[in-house]
């Protein structure tokens, strides 16, 4: 395992712990320790895909980085809708 985790290249390590972070997220989510309507799930879903995109921008993939993106767009709207619901309550 030592031996595969040493060829991992900077950005192919990034994307894993990207992936990692999201994989996470929807997990605390489904067990129910972090609430959807929580300002940290679009944070680290956020934090998760620009890690993610990173990876992807030094080996590119067309059909990930549109995922990608779509998944930046959505957790910075998640954020905003956060965000102006904490200021009009």
């Amino acid at each position: 395992m030592s031996e595969f985790i040493s060829t991992l290249s900077w950005p192919d390590a990034i994307g894993t712990l990207g992936t990692l972070i999201i994989a996470f997220a929807y997990f605390a989510t489904q067990m129910r320790y972090l609430n959807s309507d929580d300002l940290m799930f679009p944070v680290v879903n956020l934090l998760g895909a620009l890690l993610l995109i990173y990876s992807l921008s030094h080996n590119f993939n067309l059909a990930s980085i549109l995922m990608e993106g779509f998944w930046i767009i959505i957790s910075v709207v998640g954020i905003v809708q956060n965000l102006r619901a904490r200021r009009s309550g």
